[in-house]
């Protein structure tokens, strides 16, 4: 039998890398990449359009990182979220008649002669039965919780975040990871950092979140805890996309390391 296979010139000398992947992988991993670019995109436009107007300004600060978590306790959550991410969705005059009705202690007489009106106007379009997780202010009772102090989020509320991000943004940056671990020519101890990293940075991220919940000394840890996840996943992110069009693309160039067994 004969043992002598003849392989194409083109195909003899690629290893197993993102520079000498076929086009078929090189897509199928960029489609993947550039997917998940895009959604950490919208979750970082959805952060600074919610806990980022947490004080009432655009933009992430320290004060709006508190104000989530920690809470505002010197005014109610009504009062919190009418100067913060609700400010926009309702006349000034009409939001300091909210504000000062939960000032006043929220009586349902007053809700009954002239706040419920404004409610219904400006609140139920999105806060009503049919609304999900968004409290029902189509009712007094509802509502009248909001004029409460405001705590920040709730452990309850903390406790379903938690497990949605730690079970979620993992499995994203696993996928991340196994795609960066096929390039070459980076340091060891860039590439092992970068790919432990995401990993590292969503534990404290989470941490800090409870941590800043119980004091607001702690809101700076949420800050460097999400920068360290957005460096990690910029860095796998720009190398493996360079390694697969720029070096195995535009230029052309041939590796023939096997990845998968030496890094």
């Amino acid at each position: 039998m004969d043992t002598n296979h003849t392989v194409p010139v083109k195909y003899s000398y690629r290893g197993a890398n993102l520079t000498s992947f076929g086009t078929s992988i090189k897509l199928l991993f960029t489609g993947y990449l550039t997917t998940i670019a895009a959604g950490y995109l919208m979750a970082l436009i959805q952060i600074l359009f919610t806990h980022g107007m947490a004080d009432g300004k655009f933009g992430l600060s320290l004060d709006d990182i508190v104000y989530s978590y920690y809470g505002n306790r010197s005014g109610s959550v009504l009062e919190s979220k009418l100067n913060g991410s609700m400010k926009a969705n309702a006349p000034d005059q009409e939001r300091f008649t909210l504000i000062q009705w939960a000032r006043d202690g929220g009586s349902e007489a007053e809700y009954d002669d002239k706040i419920k009106a404004i409610v219904d106007k400006n609140c139920v379009i999105c806060h009503n039965a049919n609304a999900g997780s968004l409290p029902d202010f189509s009712k007094y009772e509802n509502l009248r919780k909001t004029t409460e102090s405001n705590q920040g989020a709730t452990f309850q509320s903390l406790t379903r975040i938690s497990h949605i991000h730690l079970f979620g943004i993992s499995f994203i940056f696993m996928f991340v990871g196994i795609i960066f671990s096929f390039s070459t020519g980076v340091p060891r101890k860039y590439k092992y950092t970068a790919i432990i990293m995401p990993y590292l940075f969503l534990l404290i991220d989470i941490a800090s979140w409870w941590l800043t919940k119980l004091n607001p000394h702690f809101a700076l840890l949420v800050l460097f805890a999400g920068f360290g996840l957005g460096l990690s996943f910029a860095f796998m992110w720009c190398v493996s996309m360079y390694q697969m069009w720029i070096l195995g693309g535009l230029l052309k160039q041939s590796d023939r390391r096997n990845a998968i067994m030496r890094d």
